[in-house]
């Protein structure tokens, strides 16, 4: 899949998707909390994750990138509940500190994740995954739907057990 621009659209949509929860930041420094910009990227976010779930992962994991991909889908887990804690502090209206905080939590943690995804998940995806699926990917990207109450594997995996 050589002509699929796979790595730099999810890269450039990683960089959106920071640049937002920055713009969020600041808006919090100066006194607003923008609360539809944040819900916004948090579902885009969560979107991205899907598009990486149930599109791309499973056709490396059988390819054997077991590993690698285990350890995205346990970071997108953690991802998804420091979503699911920001969306918890926007509701009960809770300070612009508390906000912030948990903003720069998710900001860290994509920052380490995507550095991976970027240098690992993304090439290999680029050669691997069948044209079919870059198409798939590319129709979904344009105009699909996460399916209602759809949430990440391991963040399924955490609300059974608890």
């Amino acid at each position: 899949m050589t002509d699929w621009e796979f790595s730099s659209e999810m890269a450039q949509e990683h960089r959106e998707i920071d640049r937002r929860i920055e713009d969020f930041i600041d808006g919090l420094d100066s006194g607003y909390v923008q609360r539809a910009i944040l819900v916004e990227t948090l579902e885009m976010l969560r979107r991205h994750i899907y598009i990486e779930e149930v599109f791309v992962f499973p056709p490396l994991r059988a390819g054997g990138a077991v590993m690698p991909i285990f350890v995205m889908m346990r970071e997108h887990g953690q991802l998804w509940h420091t979503m699911d804690a920001l969306v918890d502090l926007l509701d009960r209206g809770k300070s612009p500190a508390a906000l912030r905080n948990i903003c720069l939590q998710l900001l860290d943690r994509l920052h380490r994740h995507n550095s991976k995804e970027e240098t690992i998940i993304y090439p290999t995806a680029e050669t691997a995954l069948p044209r079919h699926l870059g198409t798939e990917i590319d129709r979904f990207a344009e105009h699909g739907q996460v399916p209602a109450g759809w949430v990440c594997q391991h963040a399924r995996q955490w609300i059974i057990r608890t």
